[in-house]
């Protein structure tokens, strides 16, 4: 594989922000900050990489730019993978894959709590009643409002479609199940520790399932992913999931079945990698829109 073992010394550029991506990164010694509007006025720095932590995948995953500049703090040592040569790493380095795709959990959780605290603090905003004086409420307020003003966010939103399309030959796995409409998938608050890819038939994704304020947010259509959060965090459930039509035919993915899979399907490996940044891309958006808003009201 063409893989390069890289070092750097303290304040050289790995990548730079606005860049376009044509391979990721993971360090191997040393650490790296992360900055947005490096080298200018307005410079803020938004968190330190240490060793064995991975960077720039994004970019490789989906062709966008470099959303940010990250700099060597001192003695840095860098593996540096090639976009087109991700499948040959992942065959020379099977344990990488579930590495990886954790990695990208971890941003996927990391960035839902953000989104989830940001629109508790608009609700309580836009609550008359609400005490806004407290030390706790404007350091989360601040941290929002921060991000609105630096982050550099494209506002298309990703197509469900062309994933739909990347995927539509996917093969069936082994471990599958078929339900018949009506069936109940999983529960909001349950906890689990797999997620489903939908071969055929149709999902909805309810909040309050079964009651009077009963809310459809989604259909799913194959071929589409998801509960993705529950295979890799073992987090509960945050709506439910119910057979929308009869043959229902779904394919059970666990952590510790990807390297299995990918020898057998490494496209399946990819499309998962492939939405797990949609949904990351996706949820970016709807927290930078939520920070506007907060933004804009506490003004």
């Amino acid at each position: 594989m063409d893989s390069i073992k890289k070092t750097y010394v303290n304040g050289e550029i790995i990548i730079k922000e606005g860049d376009i991506g044509n391979s990721f990164f993971q360090l191997l010694s040393g650490s790296a900050g992360v900055y947005v509007n490096y080298g200018e006025a307005d410079q803020v720095k938004l968190t330190v990489l240490n060793e064995g932590q991975y960077f720039g995948e994004m970019a490789v995953i989906e062709a966008f730019p470099r959303s940010s500049t990250v700099v060597a703090e001192g003695s840095v040592e860098a593996i540096e993978i090639p976009g087109s040569e991700l499948n040959t790493y992942f065959t020379e380095n099977p344990d990488k894959i579930i590495e990886l795709i954790k990695h990208i959990g971890n941003r996927l959780r990391a960035l839902t709590d953000d989104y989830d605290e940001a629109k508790a603090i608009l609700k309580k905003i836009e609550n008359p009643d609400e005490d806004k004086s407290n030390e706790t409420f404007l350091t989360k307020l601040a941290k929002h409002i921060g991000f609105y003003k630096l982050a550099k966010v494209d506002l298309t939103a990703p197509s469900a479609e062309a994933l739909r399309e990347q995927s539509k030959d996917l093969s069936k796995g082994e471990t599958t199940a078929t339900y018949p409409k009506g069936t109940i998938i999983y529960k909001k608050g349950e906890v689990s520790n797999c997620m489903y890819i939908l071969h055929s038939g149709s999902v909805g994704i309810y909040y309050n399932y079964g009651e009077a304020n009963e809310l459809m947010l989604t259909e799913l259509l194959p071929v589409a992913f998801f509960g993705e959060m529950g295979m890799l965090a073992g987090k509960e459930r945050s709506a439910t999931a119910v057979a929308k039509s009869n043959e229902t035919y779904l394919e059970i993915v666990r952590l510790e079945d990807l390297e299995s899979m990918f020898k057998t399907s490494p496209v399946k490996v990819d499309m998962i990698l492939r939405h797990l940044s949609y949904r990351l891309r996706s949820l970016t958006i709807d927290y930078f829109n939520t920070c506007k808003k907060i933004s804009e009201a506490y003004s």
